[in-house]
């Protein structure tokens, strides 16, 4: 899960990444930080999680992150992101939180359980706040309906789909197919068995069982995969 919400992180490359928290979700993002590049230091209070990730990380430290002068201490504030994993505990998630802020950190991320403990992270000073469970609810449920493939949304409402091709977009090029005007989404590109992943042109033709790349308003991504059977 926390996967996909590290593809959310608009990082430059090989920027350094501090994150609070390596359970499940912090550990994830951590992990898939270091995959794309960033210097990383996981935190936590629990030394067999930060064992478990001391050779998966560029650092990782028991520490405190309750505490302004151990974070000082550890060079936090040289880091230009954070990440505040913490799940259960909110009076730890909004303390490490205050912390971040007090060292000056640009941009932090806060992972929140409730909207309540989001607004809270967002008064103190987060600059984004994610709601993991609820986001991939929503991302399960469009699977399950059968309509997408896979589905990432961002949070303005922005959404990024792979689904298959529509009937209505059988044998026909994409300017044949209208699809931008009929439904206000940009096809990004075309996947055919066997062959590979196409970049979308207005004479890019589609074939009954290709699988398209489509980005625009959720809901209106919603009506054009629904749109499939017509």
């Amino acid at each position: 899960m926390g996967k996909i919400f590290s593809e959310q992180f608009s990082f430059s490359s090989g920027d350094s990444v501090v994150v609070i928290g390596l359970g499940r979700f912090g550990g994830s993002v951590a992990e898939t930080l270091m995959r794309m590049g960033h210097d990383v230091m996981g935190i936590d209070r629990d030394a067999d999680l930060v064992q478990l990730w001391a050779d998966k990380l560029t650092h990782a430290v028991q520490a405190d992150t309750t505490n302004a002068s151990v974070l000082r201490q550890l060079g936090v504030a040289e880091f230009s992101h954070a990440i505040v994993g913490i799940g259960a505990d909110l009076a730890s998630s909004l303390m490490s939180l205050m912390v971040l802020t007090e060292l000056g950190i640009k941009d932090i991320w806060v992972k929140a359980l409730t909207p309540e403990h989001g607004q809270i992270a967002q008064r103190i000073g987060a600059h984004h706040v994610v709601y993991p469970e609820v986001d991939m609810g929503e991302r399960v449920a469009h699977l399950i309906s059968g309509r997408m493939m896979d589905f990432i949304e961002f949070d303005d409402g922005f959404a990024i789909a792979k689904l298959r091709a529509p009937v209505l977009t059988h044998n026909k090029t994409l300017a044949d197919a209208q699809v931008r005007s009929r439904f206000g989404v940009t096809i990004v590109g075309v996947k055919r068995a066997g062959e590979d992943f196409q970049h979308a042109l207005p004479e890019t033709l589609v074939r009954p069982g290709d699988i398209l790349v489509v980005s625009g308003a959720t809901h209106k991504i919603e009506e054009f995969a629904s749109s499939r059977q017509r």
